[in-house]
């Protein structure tokens, strides 16, 4: 088990560099892309692409191509047989899995330094919400992550265990500071990797009991699974979550419509609670939000961001607001990864993720943007 990141990071390390970034993203984005030429020329996919020589984002373009997970999943073999620098910097960590929830689930590596952001840049949400509500980073936060043990993969000689991303990074990150996630991750992996109805209610059960009586101040967890916890704490016990714990945030993630879908129901459940969006994937965190605008704000120090467009590709930060188009990241681990979500530009680095790419989610934004363009 890490130990939290909090317990050795300061506050202002963790949020500067990203408000940083946000008032200068050109510059924030040029460093990022120098850095991650340094990762990639470590590797023999970098060192294909000249990764050493290239001077910026527009040689980076024309030398790197672009990736999806089908194209992965093959640069991955010989990462699994043990050739880790055919195609990443560093030896994995661990293994994870996706939710699956577009199709087959995805398995990819996770490396030292992708843990890492993860951590950090996934605690700039809650640490910066705490920051600027006045609030402290104390009590227990209920966890209600995915199963971290599910299947097994052949590495090399060895046989390794891996489960979803969620469940994984918070049996390896369990608190936050003070904070600590209830139940631990191995309490939830004890009841077995299914994800069937049932499967889900005897979590719910051990998340109840498990904080019942405590003092819980936070929800984190996928949007959709906090409902229906939710809702199983009414048809079970017969009580709202409100009644029972004085919970006063819910950061949440992975699916589109947040705030217009889930911070309704949120309130109708648990109060008069925050709802705090983190723009996240099992590839990365990769945005949050800032202030009380319900909109996300990139990671631009540790990730860099293309937009696919109409007119071409951008940077992310060029896009006028209203303009959109489909997202390409590149990490500490995969270079210009076609992530296969589309985003629009609000302005002032505000941002708002609103479906795959896919042609009813692109049909149902022209729509949106047909019925409601005198007030965008």
């Amino acid at each position: 088990m890490m130990p939290s990141l909090l317990d050795t990071t300061s506050v202002n390390s963790l949020l500067r560099p990203w408000y940083n970034s946000l008032e200068e993203p050109v510059t924030a984005q040029e460093g990022t892309l120098n850095k991650l030429l340094d990762l990639y020329s470590k590797s023999d996919y970098g060192d294909r692409y000249s990764a050493q020589d290239i001077g910026g984002v527009e040689e980076y373009r024309e030398n790197f191509p672009l990736l999806n997970y089908e194209r992965l999943k093959d640069l991955l073999e010989p990462v699994k047989r043990g050739n880790y620098q055919a195609f990443l910097p560093e030896t994995p960590e661990v293994w994870v899995m996706t939710r699956g929830t577009t199709g087959t689930p995805k398995v990819l590596p996770a490396t030292k330094l992708h843990l890492r952001q993860i951590f950090s840049c996934g605690a700039r949400a809650y640490i910066n919400h705490v920051e600027r509500s006045g609030g402290v980073i104390e009590g227990k936060i209920v966890n209600l992550s995915m199963p971290s043990r599910v299947a097994k993969i052949q590495v090399e000689k060895e046989t390794i265990r891996y489960g979803y991303s969620s469940g994984t990074y918070s049996r390896l990150f369990p608190s936050f500071g003070k904070a600590m996630l209830v139940p631990t991750q191995n309490e939830i992996d004890n009841l077995g990797s299914g994800i069937t109805k049932k499967d889900w209610e005897n979590r719910f059960d051990l998340v109840y009991r498990k904080v019942a009586g405590e003092e819980v101040t936070m929800v984190i967890g996928v949007a959709p699974v906090i409902i229906s916890f939710a809702r199983f704490i009414k048809k079970v016990h017969g009580r709202l979550p409100r009644d029972l714990w004085d919970i006063r945030t819910i950061i949440c993630t992975s699916v589109r419509k947040i705030h217009t879908r889930y911070a309704p129901l949120y309130k109708k459940y648990f109060g008069e609670i925050s709802t705090v969006e983190i723009y996240s994937a099992t590839e990365g965190v990769f945005a949050q939000q800032l202030d009380s605008l319900p909109y996300v704000c990139p990671n631009y120090d540790t990730h860099l961001f293309e937009v696919s467009t109409g007119s071409g590709f951008k940077m992310l930060y060029e896009l006028e607001r209203g303009e959109w188009g489909r997202l390409v990241i590149s990490t500490c681990m995969f270079p210009r990864y076609d992530i296969g979500d589309m985003i629009e530009s609000m302005g002032k680095n505000y941002f708002r993720v609103f479906g795959r790419a896919k042609p009813s989610h692109i049909l149902e934004h022209r729509l949106y943007r047909l019925l409601f363009k005198w007030f965008l």
